[in-house]
């Protein structure tokens, strides 16, 4: 995987520059909530966390191929 993770939602007005979040830390909201709608998925949250950071980082491997 590529070690430079870009990010999400960056801008700049004037002298004020937001460098947004990283698309990682994007792709892993979006798939917590997936799994937090899921009623039959039994998950503690530190659990649904580090799965949706797995599945941001398989994400992320698979913009790189």
């Amino acid at each position: 995987m590529n070690n430079e993770i870009p990010t999400a939602f960056p801008w700049n007005h004037g002298n004020v520059t937001c460098t947004g979040m990283t698309l990682r830390d994007y792709f892993a909201a979006k798939a917590m909530q997936g799994l937090v709608s899921d009623p039959d998925l039994v998950l503690d949250a530190i659990q649904t966390a580090q799965l949706s950071y797995k599945y941001a980082d398989a994400m992320l491997e698979a913009r790189d191929r």
